[in-house]
């Protein structure tokens, strides 16, 4: 995650706004989701994890 906060992250394009708009409008049941995995419980409770820690070191600074 560290290394994430260290790219710049290119601003969207037009299109790219067009089409999250476009899937905001859309029922929830409409969306494909299939070609996303499902989470695992490990790796849940890793991600579970994570935010704990990243909210402590946001109180401890």
């Amino acid at each position: 995650m560290d290394n994430l906060n260290n790219k710049k992250i290119p601003p969207l394009t037009r299109e790219q706004i067009w089409r999250l708009y476009q899937l905001s409008k859309m029922p929830y049941e409409e969306i494909d989701l299939s070609d996303i995995p499902e989470t695992t419980e490990e790796e849940f409770a890793r991600m579970k994890e994570n935010r704990r820690r990243r909210k402590n070191l946001k109180v401890a600074s």
